[in-house]
């Protein structure tokens, strides 16, 4: 279109033109400003935000950018709404449903189209609501009200289209979504044994997890998984989730991600399982942190990376469940993003209003986001970022994993082999290994469900405390690892 506006620029002006020639021209200048960024300018303008300031963030951004990505985004728009930046909660939000209505009349007036035409939903439990937006003067008007505490496009594919647009990310790009289905022989110098039958990884013995097992095996305490979900082909994550040594616990599987089930077609999600609460088998299988823990694994994504309305919205509708089931008091997820997404920035809020301790995963480095530091939603307050160090160190981070002011423990999960840590693998009677901040978020985890198994009246900041008080750098918090490696053992005395 640019291009086009150019060349007729240069026509008219070696031609004799009259005036409405001059406004017919000025006319379609008009219109090519008004088209939308390409894919390509929106991602770097994300970039360049992100390498010059560290963050990005789509209420920063200019309405035409917004726009934009709305417009590249399958039209898709995700509003939050309420009186103040912590007005997420329906139930404490006396107003809710008159500030819906403002902003659904204003998106009426502008669009031209009824509800039916625009609204795809609102949430039940939160301020929150998606919608297909058409008009860049919609944007403009509901920015500004000052009811919406956040407009962002709600279907934008940022690593789809970086992936698109960089030849080194497309050729790696199968590895960089954390799903593999991959069984290996383990090394022998990467576990010890235990009874009845089971695989100690060496990743435990460096947290004196094995010596902590004395005190507190996790039984009574559910931990909540947002991932992948877990595979129905392997058995000791189903109807042996109880054998050897784990006894008297549940595990629980639920599907929010597109109406297609719980299991796990990933596999990202049974290793999370796995290293927290994999039981205590006589199977001659690794062993979870927790093998007496109950679960309730949610499947709210098809990788790591949450990229996609459907993902973004699973992530949130497992939080708010998750924190409205008084059984559960922790919750681990090891899936993120490199900036913020409103509606699961409100579902962890929400979450944390309930009372649970979250871990999430500092960040694992793909091919093309090398330059981001610790990703979203390891960094908000309501959270406890981690990530994985190399054996033997709490200041060394692993070759993928990332670091940053807002980590807050770290785990041990790289041998001077390359060798990470051992787990259950998707498929019955194998094992695997896995590696980078996910399995380190997953294993402090279990850790926690360790300290307040053997506290069971504890609140969350009291566990909290406990587990600061027993790792490598308290009092004093490292600028990069927060509080450092956890000894577990100390940590259940």
């Amino acid at each position: 279109m640019k291009k086009r506006v150019f060349f007729l620029a240069i026509f008219f002006a070696l031609s004799s033109c009259n005036t409405e020639d001059l406004q017919n021209e000025s006319s379609k200048m008009e219109m090519s400003q008004k088209d939308p960024l390409t894919a390509k300018q929106i991602n770097e303008g994300i970039n360049q935000s992100i390498k010059t300031t560290g963050s990005f963030n789509w209420s920063k951004q200019s309405d035409h950018f917004l726009w934009s990505a709305v417009f590249q985004g399958n039209r898709m728009a995700s509003i939050g709404f309420g009186e103040s930046k912590n007005d997420f909660d329906r139930s404490k939000s006396s107003n809710n449903r008159a500030m819906e209505s403002e902003i659904l009349s204003i998106i009426k007036k502008y669009e031209g189209k009824d509800e039916r035409g625009f609204l795809l939903a609102t949430d039940k439990y939160l301020n929150q609501m998606d919608v297909i937006i058409e008009k860049e003067e919609t944007i403009t008007a509901l920015r500004q009200m000052k009811t919406i505490r956040y407009l962002e496009p709600g279907d934008y594919h940022y690593f789809e289209n970086e992936n698109k647009l960089n030849t080194a990310a497309r050729s790696s790009s199968s590895g960089s979504s954390g799903c593999g289905f991959s069984s290996t022989t383990l090394s022998t110098a990467d576990y010890t044994s235990t009874t009845p039958s089971a695989k100690i990884p060496w990743a435990f013995t460096k947290h004196n997890i094995p010596d902590a097992w004395s005190y507190s095996t996790g039984a009574g305490v559910t931990i909540g998984l947002v991932d992948t979900g877990v595979s129905p082909e392997q058995t000791l994550l189903g109807n042996s989730f109880n054998t050897g040594a784990s006894s008297g616990r549940t595990i629980t599987k639920f599907g929010v991600y597109n109406s297609d089930g719980s299991a796990d077609q990933c596999g990202h999600g049974t290793k999370m399982a796995s290293v927290m609460t994999a039981p205590r088998n006589n199977a001659g299988l690794p062993v979870g942190v927790a093998y007496n823990a109950n679960l309730i694994a949610y499947r709210a994504a098809t990788n790591v990376v949450l990229d996609t309305s459907s993902e973004q919205t699973g992530v949130k509708t497992a939080f708010t469940e998750l924190a409205n089931n008084a059984s559960v008091k922790i919750i681990s997820m090891s899936m993120g993003h490199i900036f913020s997404v409103g509606k699961i920035e409100d579902g962890v809020k929400y979450a944390y209003s309930k009372g649970k301790l979250i871990f999430c995963a500092g960040g694992t480095s793909t091919s093309f986001t090398t330059f981001v530091g610790v990703i979203f939603p390891a960094w908000m307050p309501e959270t406890q970022a981690i990530t994985g160090v190399k054996e033997g160190t709490s200041n060394q981070k692993c070759d993928v994993c990332h670091s940053g002011s807002e980590i807050d423990f770290t785990f041990q999960m790289e041998r001077a082999s390359g060798n990470t840590v051992p787990v259950l693998s998707y498929y019955n009677g194998q094992a695997d290994y896995v590696g980078g901040s996910s399995v380190a978020t997953a294993a402090t985890a279990g850790i926690a469900a360790l300290v307040w198994a053997k506290n069971p009246s504890w609140t969350r900041d009291q566990v909290l405390n406990k587990m600061r008080q027993s790792a490598t750098y308290y009092p004093t918090v490292n600028s990069s690892y927060g509080y450092g490696n956890i000894n577990v053992l100390k940590a259940v005395q």
